[in-house]
């Protein structure tokens, strides 16, 4: 006769505990290593962004990735190898977004092209565009803000140097006048980034009015008023 498991308790009969639960796998996915340095570059130009090269830390950047400060160090060799790749990133996406918008015939609608891309990369990536114009000391003049302007620079000066060289204006002074431009879009740009009104629309129509139409009306040999008379 089987005997059927008691219930109240007894010794006897008693039913068997159920085995345990088989633990649960963890939700945390490890990252391969190049997802890895994603993880770190994003978080280091978030912080380059908000604070400068200088009041940034390696030990900060590892807490917000979740890992120990060797694993930054094997990825980047330091807190300016990181920086650096920052950077270089930053530097072509704005190069990219301004080569890419600049095909117009026309010189003024290049130049509202090229005033739209930069305005359109400061309100779409604000932390690039933070990183690129906190100069650092350790960043050679290849890789800041001041050397993206200037290949912008390079750029504006072959289309002014046509537009010069048609109109009986001397084309050697195309690099002087592109050089005013960009410098003019680029500093109104990093006022924008913090007032960000007018809308950018606008701000790039007064930009391209100032500069179109001042280029308009240039005399061929412009002198200081304030300098006319005297010996």
């Amino acid at each position: 006769m089987t005997e059927t498991p008691s219930t109240n308790g007894g010794g006897r009969g008693r039913v068997p505990a159920p085995p345990p639960a088989p633990a649960k796998p963890s939700s945390r996915v490890r990252m391969s290593a190049a997802q890895r340095r994603e993880q770190l570059i994003a978080i280091g130009r978030q912080l380059f962004a908000e604070r400068g090269f200088d009041a940034t830390s390696i030990e900060e950047v590892a807490a917000r990735a979740k890992v120990s400060k060797p694993v930054v160090y094997e990825h980047f060799g330091g807190k300016e190898g990181l920086y650096a790749v920052v950077v270089d990133r930053e530097v072509r996406a704005l190069l990219d977004r301004i080569t890419t918008a600049l095909t117009a015939g026309h010189p003024r609608e290049l130049l509202e092209q090229a005033a739209l891309a930069l305005l359109d990369y400061i309100e779409e990536e604000t932390n690039g565009f933070r990183v690129l114009v906190r100069e650092s000391p350790l960043v050679s003049g290849t890789g800041n803000f001041s050397s993206v302007m200037n290949d912008v620079a390079h750029q504006v000066e072959h289309i002014l140097g046509a537009e010069f060289k048609s109109r009986g204006y001397d084309p050697k002074l195309a690099e002087l006048y592109s050089q005013a431009l960009v410098g003019m879009v680029a500093l109104t740009g990093r006022w924008w980034l913090e007032v960000r009104k007018p809308r950018k629309e606008t701000v790039a129509a007064h930009l391209v009015n100032l500069a179109w139409n001042g280029l308009s009306h240039l005399e061929a040999k412009p002198a200081l008023i304030s300098r006319r008379g005297r010996g």
